[in-house]
């Protein structure tokens, strides 16, 4: 029976994205909402603007990596991670719910995160702070400035794959018992464990059959809905569904070229994410 139940991170990831993009469009109509009631504008962002930003960060976390013992890094990044999953979701219930009751909701949420820390919850948490980064920076970028940004992180993801920065991030990051990512369980009863019980360094030590989880990068799924929320304010509702499937399938095609491709060896999901929603995006740009 335990066997019937194992489902496949394909899957479990296609199922976040779906999520994650349906809850995204609920906060951008409310979003949208807010916007005219208050009459606000939205800025001309240029590229440079946020690849600063990024590549600053990039740049920043290796060197704390680097420096920083792990026993304080353990204790700073837990505390940083539960403010972050406290303002997704104050962002999300802020423009639903009066702001006092999205304070209380947030930071127990945050708290209960930091001390209980369930995969399930884990996730949950990592959608709606997605979802809050999408819907506030996409909102700032056009959709031409959004994909370039993707294609250029894109770039950038293959390069730190090659030369072994990425996974040189991450397996620090695994030490800290704290990943911005999504952890996927081959069993639907592992859903339930502490997260601390994954064990984060030892997805890396595992080849992938071995594995009882296996992870998702928070940018996989955050940057489609950052493309998704600029579409959405650019060219409409129906026009964001469309860039949503391309993105979907770019994710898909991810897993496709890593199993038949690459063997099962690791790699970067955002280049053919970012390449398959460039394709939807010139559809609704040129042809719909």
């Amino acid at each position: 029976m335990e066997k019937r139940l194992k489902l496949g991170p394909p899957f479990w990831s296609s199922l976040i994205l779906i999520a994650s993009q349906i809850f995204t469009l609920y906060v951008a109509f409310r979003e949208r909402d807010f916007v005219e009631a208050n009459q606000i504008t939205s800025p001309q962002i240029s590229l440079e603007v946020p690849l600063v930003y990024f590549f600053g960060v990039v740049v920043l976390l290796g060197a704390i990596l680097f420096l920083v013992p792990i026993s304080i890094l353990r204790i700073a990044l837990r505390i940083m991670f539960t403010f972050l999953f406290s303002w997704g979701i104050f962002i999300v219930l802020g423009l639903t719910s009066p702001l006092l009751v999205a304070s209380l909701i947030s930071v127990a949420a945050g708290l209960v995160w930091l001390f209980r820390p369930r995969v399930w919850l884990h996730n949950l948490l990592m959608i709606f702070t997605l979802v809050s980064v999408g819907a506030v920076f996409g909102f700032l970028l056009s959709p031409w400035i959004a994909i370039s940004f993707m294609l250029v992180i894109s770039v950038y993801d293959i390069l730190a794959v090659r030369f072994g920065y990425m996974l040189w991030l991450a397996k620090k990051l695994s030490e800290s018992e704290t990943l911005p990512a999504f952890v996927i369980p081959r069993r639907i009863s592992n859903w339930n464990l502490n997260l601390k019980e994954v064990g984060f360094k030892k997805l890396f030590e595992d080849s992938s059959a071995e594995r009882e989880f296996s992870i998702l990068g928070g940018g996989d799924i955050g940057f489609p809905l950052l493309l998704l929320v600029s579409v959405f304010f650019a060219y409409g509702f129906t026009s964001s569904l469309i860039v949503a499937a391309f993105s979907l399938g770019g994710l898909i095609s991810a897993y496709w070229i890593q199993l038949f491709f690459l063997k099962g060896k690791p790699m970067p999901a955002l280049p053919p994410i970012s390449l398959v929603s460039l394709v939807g995006f010139l559809i609704v740009r040129f042809i719909i």
